[in-house]
């Protein structure tokens, strides 16, 4: 009896410790399962972390559009600024002869540039020697805008009144030659006589750039 007694009490003793172990696994999962939480958590803000670095790499792409429009406008540009252009003195040849009536000077002006420039207006003209400077006025003609072609020329006209006084008039030796909207001028070698009561220059006129033959 006393035997049975004590078998009962050492399955009842094995009973108890074996529940013990079993709670305690079982804590020792749950606590598996909160590492295995935490682990989620710091993973789900490593993730955001790398979207926040990839919504910086699109402002950066962003920027670089930017930039590449940029680059297209200065395209543009230069694409804009490719039209015709005035003709510069320094891409001229002057030339001069006597005009098909008495008292007229043809003078000429030929592109030797690459591309074609153009010219509109009345272009300088001062007649010089040794008794001084006279300047040309102005026509009434109006002025027509003249495309020139590289190689092609065109030319304008200087009228002055013949020296048939008999006296020996005034001499120009030279004549000083600026296209029109410019400020380069060019000297052409030149032998014009006037009567002295005409070489105030009043009666000395130019024609517009692209008149006349």
């Amino acid at each position: 009896m006393r035997v049975q007694k004590f078998s009962l009490l050492a399955v009842a003793v094995a009973a108890g410790l074996s529940l013990t172990a079993c709670q305690g696994g079982g804590d020792s999962s749950a606590g598996s399962d909160d590492s295995s939480s935490s682990a989620q958590s710091s993973g789900s803000q490593s993730s955001g972390s790398q979207d926040s670095g990839g919504s910086s790499a699109s402002t950066g792409k962003g920027t670089g559009t930017a930039g590449s429009d940029a680059s297209t406008g200065g395209s543009s540009g230069a694409a804009s600024g490719t039209g015709t252009g005035a003709c510069q003195t320094s891409q001229l040849a002057f030339s001069s002869s006597g005009g098909m009536a008495e008292g007229t000077l043809i003078v000429n002006l030929k592109n030797t540039g690459s591309a074609t420039c153009t010219l509109k207006g009345f272009p300088g003209a001062d007649l010089k020697g040794k008794d001084g400077t006279v300047s040309a006025e102005r026509s009434k003609l109006a002025p027509p805008s003249v495309s020139v072609k590289a190689g092609e020329e065109t030319r304008f006209t200087l009228h002055y009144p013949s020296n048939d006084s008999g006296g020996s008039g005034v001499t120009f030796t030279s004549l000083v030659v600026t296209p029109p909207n410019e400020t380069h001028s060019h000297t052409l070698p030149v032998s014009i006589n006037v009567p002295v009561s005409d070489g105030s220059g009043t009666a000395i006129t130019v024609d517009p750039v692209g008149t006349g033959k």
